[in-house]
């Protein structure tokens, strides 16, 4: 009896390795593990920005409208969840997405405000958060570069056959992959203009 129970474990076992069960879960936790890395390199850029924002006030005080796009896309950023659970469900995915891209938008808008204060730009402390900053942005892409090849390996895999039928009897479905807001706009060649920008009159 004990030799037909090892036996059948073993085909048991067998079959699911056959099937794509374990390369199922395989992909399915490293899609989480890349998915925590982005969200992680998305707070530090989070955490960043209220030293940012302080450090730019004293020097553009009429420029509040700027400053408080960045304060309002932070606190957007904050009040969604961005759990696992987000990556089963394309319509929280996409409102993950979009509070990130305005908080894109709204740094980016930042930036062009402080080119208008050579004072600021020669801050130390201004210059140490610019550079953490950028240092950030560039995890934020490696880390989604990583999050998005293994998305798309998780989704070759579970549309391939015969792992599809393992995917389906499991319930497994494709996970939402980042996608181009803008890229209509991104496709535009951008304009390049050497003429400086005038200092604020006082």
């Amino acid at each position: 009896m004990r030799k037909i129970l090892t036996v059948l474990a073993a085909l048991a076992s067998l079959s699911l390795t056959n099937c794509g069960y374990n390369a199922i879960q395989s992909q399915d936790e490293q899609i989480k593990a890349n998915w925590s890395e982005v969200v992680n390199q998305y707070q530090r850029r989070a955490d960043l920005m209220p030293n940012l924002v302080n450090s730019v006030k004293g020097f553009a005080q009429q420029e509040k409208d700027v400053l408080l796009g960045v304060t309002n896309a932070r606190a957007k950023v904050g009040s969604i969840q961005a759990t696992p659970e987000v990556l089963n469900d394309p319509a929280a995915f996409q409102k993950f997405q979009a509070a990130q891209g305005e908080l894109s938008s709204a740094l980016s808008r930042l930036l062009v405000v402080t080119e208008n204060y050579p004072q600021l730009k020669s801050d130390a402390l201004f210059r140490d958060l610019m550079s953490q900053l950028e240092g950030t942005e560039n995890r934020i892409t490696v880390a989604r570069n990583r999050y998005i090849k293994s998305v798309q390996d998780y989704n070759v895999t579970i549309r391939s056959f015969p792992t599809n039928l393992t995917a389906m009897m499991f319930s497994y479905k494709e996970k939402p992959n980042f996608s181009v807001e803008n890229e209509k706009e991104i496709s535009t060649a951008p304009k390049v203009d050497f003429n400086p920008t005038p200092a604020p009159s006082k």
